[in-house]
C-alpha cells in the first residue's frame, strides 16, 4: 500500500471517524454532538482532515486540500451552533445537515482510496475515473440526499413539539 506513518495515523483516525458517525446515525438518525459517538466522530473527523493537508503527491495546495479545509469548516460550524445555540431549534436544521455533508464529503476520498488500493495487488478500480468508483459515489449521494429530507422532517416535528 506504500503508505507514510501520517498516511497510518490519518486512516485509522478517519476510519474510527466513519465508524462514530455510522454508530451515531444507527442510534440517533443524526451525528449527535451531544453524544459519546458524535463527540468521537466530531474529533476524529477533525484530526483526519487537519492531517490530510499534510498527505499529497502534488506540491502546493489541490483539491483534495480544499475539501479538508470545507469538512473542518462545516464540523466547526456545526460545533459551533451545537454549543452556542443550544436553544435554537433552527440551528439544528443546519447543525444537521453541516454534520451529515462533512460525513458525506469524508466518504469521497476515502472511497476513492479504498477502491484503489484494496485488495493489495488487485485493486477494485483503476483510478478516481473508474464506473465504479462513481456509481458508488452516486449511491452515496442519493443516500445523503434521503437521510437529509428524513432528519429535516424529524427535526421539524421535534421543533413543533417543542414550540407547543
Amino acid at each position: 500500500m506504500g503508505l507514510s506513518n501520517l498516511g497510518i495515523f490519518h486512516t485509522v483516525i478517519g476510519v474510527v471517524a466513519i465508524i462514530a458517525a455510522v454508530v451515531s446515525f444507527i442510534k440517533n438518525a443524526k451525528i449527535d454532538l451531544g453524544k459519546l459517538s458524535g463527540k468521537i466522530y466530531f474529533y476524529c473527523n477533525l484530526v483526519a482532515s487537519v492531517t490530510a493537508l499534510g498527505l499529497s503527491s502534488v506540491k502546493g495546495l489541490n483539491p483534495g486540500h480544499i475539501l479538508a479545509l470545507l469538512i473542518v469548516l462545516l464540523i466547526v460550524v456545526a460545533y459551533f451552533l451545537y454549543l452556542k445555540r443550544p436553544g435554537n431549534n433552527r440551528s439544528r436544521f443546519v447543525e444537521n445537515f453541516f454534520l451529515s455533508f462533512s460525513f458525506f464529503l469524508s466518504l469521497l476520498p476515502t472511497v476513492n482510496e479504498t477502491f484503489t488500493r484494496v485488495p493489495v495487488g488487485h485493486p477494485l478500480a483503476n483510478g478516481p475515473q473508474d464506473p465504479l468508483i462513481a456509481k458508488t459515489l452516486l449511491s452515496l449521494f442519493l443516500l445523503f440526499i434521503a437521510g437529509s429530507v428524513l432528519q429535516f422532517r424529524k427535526q421539524r416535528r421535534i421543533n413543533k413539539s417543542k414550540s407547543v
